[in-house]
């Protein structure tokens, strides 16, 4: 990791009105040019963890001793400031194309529109980068695509229209929440591809939000592990074997592998003291 990261969070905190308990509690980490790996069930707190940064949570109320994002602030940063940040320098790959992608307007026209807006071009440089792009991430026959309507595209398609739409502007940090979980292996595995060529070549950070241990342990750098919205445990990828943590111990141990005993997986046994922690990470 470089000695000064992309991003510095110090205790981070998230609570939605109106509900009893904190979704993020004082989850801190840093982030460099590398692929970091938040792994957890649903409802650990990883993808709220992501909007966070981002500042798209209007109805949760997001403290911090720290969130800085190079040389901002994302704490003081106003709305204003962070339209420029948001798709410029720090992008977010959502998971499901069906609720991201605008139904009405043709997917070729929103990969341009977020060129666009952000390097103030011609609208035919904008759909010539658009197209580019769209190859790049394996579409077939782009400038056929280029002029679809999301309903006409398949979820794996619509999925990489998103990845496109996301790195057109070479942000300096990449969100990627769930990214290839539409995507079948083949694909799959040249997504991965684009976006490590982004972390090595243009030395960006990317965050991946995954249910995919495997997936995260053969791709990131490093892995937090989140139960009950907070960090339990901390490791380098290819020290996971190694974990410490029960909660991390129990998600590997219940994987199943090809050539592996025909018995049944064990069942996580959740104990309350993960939850309140003494010394939490």
């Amino acid at each position: 990791m470089s000695e000064h990261p992309i991003l510095d969070v110090r205790d981070l905190s998230i609570h939605y009105r109106g509900t009893p308990a904190p979704a993020v509690r004082n989850v801190s980490f840093t982030l460099g040019r590398e692929r970091l790996g938040i792994v957890g069930e649903s409802g650990s707190g990883k993808s709220t963890v992501g909007r966070a940064l981002l500042k798209l949570l209007p109805t949760a109320d997001i403290t911090a001793q720290s969130m800085r994002f190079a040389d901002i602030d994302l704490m003081k940063a106003s709305e204003r400031d962070m339209l420029k940040i948001r798709g410029a320098r720090m992008s977010m790959i959502l998971q499901d194309p069906k609720f991201s992608l605008n139904p009405i307007q043709r997917c070729g026209a929103q990969v341009a529109e977020a060129y666009q807006t952000h390097l103030k071009c011609s609208r035919a440089e904008a759909r010539k980068r658009a197209i580019d792009m769209l190859e790049a991430v394996q579409i077939r026959d782009p400038e056929r695509v280029y002029d679809l309507y999301p309903h006409e595209v398949s979820g794996g398609m619509g999925q990489r229209i998103m990845i496109a739409m996301m790195l057109l502007t070479n942000p300096d940090l990449v969100i990627a929440d769930e990214p290839t979980s539409a995507l079948d292996v083949t694909v799959r595995l040249q997504v991965l591809k684009i976006l490590d060529d982004l972390v090595r070549e243009k030395g960006i950070g990317l965050i991946m939000i995954s249910h995919d241990l495997n997936l995260v342990r053969n791709f990131c750098d490093r892995v937090l592990i989140m139960y009950a919205g907070r960090v339990v445990e901390a490791r380098a990828a290819s020290e996971l074997d190694h974990a410490e943590h029960p909660y991390t111990r129990g998600l590997l141990a219940a994987q199943p592998h090809i050539g592996g005993p025909r018995t049944p997986l064990p069942v996580l046994q959740r104990q309350q003291s993960w939850e309140n922690p003494e010394g939490a990470i």
